[in-house]
């Protein structure tokens, strides 16, 4: 079921109850160096007590990437040049984190000349998927060890067991056990007592966002500035895209903004119930999407569209470095080249609404689209254009009529 022939094992690790319990686990199990490794995506002080925690639990020592510009820069913004929403709701928080996470892991591995990586990922998720396609992508040779499809625990109570028996110092505790994933782009919760999909949310479960009825009752409207099709501004002041994502989180997160519940299928075959507060992210969908009506051709935004659910479901089930989604990116970048410019929103009590959207490369021109008189379209040319277009639904009326009368005159 296992492969002891393991050298060094590189473990993704959060500090969570999974991956707490795993580290300990994997040392008992392999008798072998076990490094434990943490991506910086913007959870901020959950990250200060991991040193003391992995140490404390057996790791021979702790790897921190700090991959939040990379993560936002090379990740968040070419899914959100795609649009991306998986089932029309889920912005794919967790699921671009996962490759950015696996590469970095990877990394380490590499440098730490360890034979195998791990993960907490459970065998009824999707997590085990998009790792694990990641790590192969990049060392189709790396040896995966995957401990929720080994071991004889198939709870997250039994682990709460583990590590109270172990004395491993966990966060989770049997009357609040729903995991949580944060980054930059948001912020998830499952399991637990939202496994019920009739259950609401508790009230102060959530951490990003105010709820909704108790936000400014004054609406607050800012300007968001693209430069061939990334954000680069808010109201007119620039940052990095990581410090702008994270901007973006504490004003629309003031507003109530970005709180999605959702039954979404998982790509194992299983349905699952997820709470997510993407603020910043869900900001950003709406002002490209303005800004995009103006800069993008009509065909060009149309293929956008039909792509939409595609790329999002390449994301969401983590072919992120797969050729077909480099290759939809490609296209995807081209379009982005012409998405400059402003998109003014205004935030309140959970909405954003689009007040306006201006650029140097925008293709309305108020001389055609206008109801007042005009020197630039002929109205008479609409007559050709219609009936030429209605050329196939004229032609199938007319056979229509015709079997009609045919039959008509076989029954008298």
């Amino acid at each position: 079921m296992k492969d002891n022939k393991v050298g060094k094992i590189v473990l993704a690790y959060s500090g969570g109850l999974d991956t707490s319990v795993i580290l300990r686990w994997l040392i008992d199990n392999y008798n072998c160096p076990v490094v434990a490794f943490a991506a910086d995506l913007g959870q901020g002080e959950e990250l200060e007590p991991l040193e003391e925690k992995a140490m404390s639990t057996g790791a021979v020592s702790l790897h921190i990437s700090d991959l939040r510009e990379e993560f936002v820069r090379d990740y968040v913004f070419p899914m959100l040049r795609a649009n991306a929403v998986y089932e029309g709701t889920y912005f794919l928080g967790t699921s671009i984190a996962r490759p950015c996470i696996a590469k970095a892991q990877m990394a380490v591995a590499a440098a730490e000349n360890a034979d195998a990586v791990s993960h907490g990922a459970t065998g009824k998720g999707n997590d085990q998927v998009r790792f694990e396609l990641a790590y192969l992508a990049i060392d189709p040779d790396i040896k995966v060890i995957a401990p929720w499809r080994l071991w004889d625990m198939r709870s997250r109570t039994d682990l709460i067991a583990y590590a109270k028996k172990r004395g491993i110092p966990i966060s989770s505790t049997a009357q609040k056990p729903y995991s949580m994933d944060r980054n930059l782009l948001h912020l998830s919760f499952e399991g637990g007592i939202l496994e019920d999909p009739w259950s609401e949310p508790p009230r102060d479960m959530y951490l990003l966002t105010v709820d909704p009825g108790d936000a400014p009752d004054t609406p607050e409207e800012i300007i968001i500035t693209f430069e061939a099709g990334d954000p680069v501004a808010i109201n007119g002041k620039h940052y990095s895209p990581a410090a702008l994502l994270a901007s973006l989180n504490t004003i629309a997160g003031r507003h109530g903004i970005g709180r999605v519940d959702m039954v979404e299928n998982r790509f194992v075959g299983m349905k699952s119930r997820g709470v997510y507060e993407t603020p910043g992210g869900t900001v950003l969908h709406v002002a490209r999407r303005a800004l995009e009506s103006i800069t993008l051709d009509r065909e060009v935004t149309h293929l956008k569209d039909e792509w939409i659910p595609r790329y999002a479901t390449l994301v969401y089930n983590g072919y992120w470095f797969a050729p077909e989604r480099k290759m939809l990116q490609a296209a995807i970048d081209e379009a982005a080249r012409w998405v400059s410019g402003e998109a003014r929103l205004k935030l309140y009590k959970g909405n954003v609404t689009v007040s306006g959207r201006r650029s140097g490369n925008s293709l309305y021109d108020d001389r055609f689209a206008t109801f007042e008189a005009d020197q630039v379209y002929s109205q008479a040319d609409a007559e050709g254009f219609i009936r030429l277009n209605a050329l196939r639904l004229r032609i199938g009326s007319i056979m229509q009529r015709r079997t009609r009368k045919d039959l008509d005159e076989g029954r008298s």
